[in-house]
């Protein structure tokens, strides 16, 4: 499967960069705002593409035309305010799928947060990217792509354990960076994810066993 990244240089994206690089089932093409992220990028395995989030979706869809499946997993970061967040979480986000779409790309994984779904559980002192996070999810349910939502809790750096918990029942409230990599890699194929979104945190399922429960 060619894999198109979105997201590419942010902390999950070079963790699944370099998953998806060690793959021999999967090839890895990089989005990239910046061609000076190039070089650190292609050192993990990955064919690097530039575009820009905040430009058309015409030039989005340009870049990743040829790709068989997209993974979102851009943020503008928690030093930007409110409005890198509405335009990048929420409308590049959006314009990822309209261009996804237009090029003919079925396959779209997500990655949200967790209980972006449910406004009563969204921390004040992030609300905004909770918000965008929130109707992202929403029009990609409600668009024509196969698409897998996956919603992690709070994202640490520890080293992946290849284990997590899904479902309603949550005991953890975190999981590593590497580990949700991980999981977007095991869920680009399996069809028990096709059209689902899925809680993930830190815990004591194999990867490959928990995205099937």
């Amino acid at each position: 499967m060619n894999v198109l990244v979105i997201g590419a240089n942010g902390k999950v994206g070079r963790h699944l960069v370099r998953l998806l690089g060690q793959n021999e089932s999967h090839r890895v093409k990089a989005l990239i705002r910046n061609s000076d992220q190039a070089e650190a990028l292609e050192r993990l395995g990955a064919e690097t593409v530039v575009a820009d989030l905040e430009g058309t979706v015409g030039e989005i869809a340009a870049a990743i035309k040829g790709s068989d499946a997209v993974v979102f997993t851009a943020g503008s970061g928690g030093k930007t305010g409110a409005d890198k967040t509405l335009l990048i979480d929420l409308d590049g986000a959006v314009k990822a799928m309209e261009a996804a779409e237009q090029a003919g790309i079925q396959r779209f994984v997500m990655v949200s947060a967790l209980h972006a779904e449910n406004r009563e559980q969204w921390p004040e002192s992030i609300k905004p990217y909770y918000v965008a996070k929130h109707y992202a999810d929403r029009l990609l349910e409600a668009s024509n792509l196969n698409y897998t939502i996956l919603r992690p809790g709070g994202l640490t750096d520890d080293v992946g354990i290849g284990k997590v918990a899904t479902g309603e029942e949550l005991t953890s409230h975190t999981i590593s960076r590497e580990d949700v990599a991980a999981v977007v890699v095991a869920a680009l194929e399996e069809q028990q994810t096709y059209h689902r979104a899925i809680n993930l945190v830190s815990g004591s399922t194999p990867i490959a066993e928990a995205i099937r429960l």
